[in-house]
């Protein structure tokens, strides 16, 4: 059974926002770290956003930013419009890759992965990872065989995480999901090493 190959890259990313759906509320800020498939973080982007002008911030998520103050004003430095940022890091995806295929990480996939991919296809047109994104907690709910819910990092083991820390600042919390998606990978491959498919593929 194959669980992966070098031939792709792992793009974790993390978001924050003044709400919790794109278009009515805007992105905040967003980060991004590259690791390869060994567990090597080989690069890294990071942007602060203007607001959307037709959103409107959420009250409940606002009341919670009080309550990160040094992570508010971070996101709120040197903001740049969406229509320059997303393409600009659409560019900057496929350059990192070259021929390898990128793979968008998210924890959870559900939140992060959709305001990226809005934020791709309003102002980008497009996007670099398809539709398609991998959420660290279904992984890890496989590979610790316990219900979808109770799959929190409280019950993750000590030594998938790595040194970093969340902070509520984008580019430190997809370094540190990076870090845990790399961690969980590497078990799994233990438990099942990696077999090309290509190799075993039939002649003719």
């Amino acid at each position: 059974m194959s669980v992966g190959t070098n031939k792709e890259l792992f793009f974790s990313v993390d978001i924050e926002s003044d709400g919790p759906i794109p278009g009515r509320n805007s992105m905040l800020s967003f980060g991004c770290a590259v690791f390869t498939g060994t567990g090597k973080m080989i690069h890294a982007y990071y942007a602060n956003l203007d607001v959307l002008p037709e959103a409107t911030p959420d009250v409940d998520t606002m009341n919670w930013w009080k309550t990160q103050q040094a992570a508010w004003e971070a996101c709120r430095q040197n903001t740049r419009p969406a229509e320059v940022v997303m393409p600009e890091f659409v560019q900057w995806v496929k350059a990192v890759c070259g021929k390898e295929k990128p793979v968008f990480v998210g924890y959870p996939a559900g939140y992060d992965f959709t305001f990226m991919y809005y934020y791709m296809i309003a102002f980008a047109g497009e996007s670099p990872f398809s539709f398609s994104a991998l959420d660290i907690k279904t992984m890890a709910m496989a590979v610790l065989g316990t219900e979808f819910r109770n799959t929190t990092k409280r019950a993750f083991p000590k030594s998938w995480f790595g040194k970093s820390r969340h902070s509520h600042i984008a580019l430190d919390d997809a370094i540190e999901q990076g870090e845990l998606f790399c961690n969980i990978l590497a078990e799994v491959r233990k438990r099942s090493p990696v077999v090309s498919f290509e190799k075993n593929l039939p002649r003719g």
